[in-house]
């Protein structure tokens, strides 16, 4: 599958650091982007972790598909769903054991959303309330699904936008890396179109911006090339207020 991707990190106005990490590795077909907290010290560190922790694990079992895992494979899942999934659980238990064993970073967490491209499609795991969209015809389509306090309020029961727009916890988080020594991640396994366009993003983008607004800002810029859509996204969320880090990466299809 043939990629082009780019994506971009902004600490937003209101932040005095950014938190957030991505990781945009073409050789591996691995995209991630990473939301951290903790605070200056705890926060970085786990979400840079993150990243580094699921890369090293995608080298290593690249370079050895023998390698004996640190987790036994999912029944039901393909190679590569179990493969994301272990390197996300494998960063969850680095980060835990990180912040247990250094007073600085006690309570340091992270989100996580990963895309593995293969020979025809993807598959996309997460953590947390970082998340994956799907530019198809020009459609927006949110693949993930938010472990979030507001999330779980809005499928308990019917909220307005009214409501939903002024939630006072919108920013808690029900799942994420550090919090336990185990983690459960979700999946996606989907086919892939030429001409699809992903974006991953930190909710400092998502929670500035609508939907549709995301939506056209990625069809209207992306012609232009995918680093201005980058800039694009981050300067529109910064328009919005800017209240916490924005960080983007983009992939798009070019053939399959």
């Amino acid at each position: 599958m043939k990629l082009e991707y780019a994506g971009q990190t902004d600490v937003g106005l209101k932040r005095g650091h950014n938190e957030d990490s991505f990781s945009v590795l073409s050789d591996l077909g691995l995209y991630m982007v990473a939301d951290g907290m903790g605070g200056h010290s705890a926060g970085e560190v786990a979400s840079r972790m993150a990243c580094e922790a699921i890369a090293s694990f995608f080298r290593e079992t690249e370079e050895d598909d023998e390698m004996t895992w640190p987790y036994k494979m999912e029944k039901g899942l393909g190679y590569e769903a179990n493969r994301l999934a272990v390197g996300v659980k494998l960063a969850n238990l680095r980060i835990h054991e990180c912040a247990q064993s250094n007073a600085s970073q006690r309570g340091m967490g992270t989100t996580i959303v990963g895309m593995r491209f293969t020979k025809d499609g993807f598959v996309v795991g997460h953590v947390g309330d970082s998340r994956v969209y799907r530019v198809r015809d020009e459609q927006l389509e949110q693949l993930t699904e938010d472990h979030s306090l507001l999330n779980d309020y809005i499928k308990m029961k019917e909220l307005t936008a009214e409501e939903i727009a002024n939630f006072p916890h919108k920013n808690v988080i029900v799942r994420a890396l550090g919090m336990k020594d185990t983690v459960q991640v979700d999946l996606r396994t989907d086919a892939a179109r030429a001409g699809d366009l992903y974006l991953l993003c930190s909710d400092g983008l998502s929670g500035m911006l609508p939907d549709d607004r995301l939506r056209s800002i990625v069809v209207e810029s992306a012609g232009r090339g995918l680093d201005e859509a980058c800039r694009a996204l981050i300067d529109a969320a910064n328009a919005a207020g800017g209240t916490d880090n924005i960080t983007v990466v983009l992939v798009r299809v070019a053939a399959v």
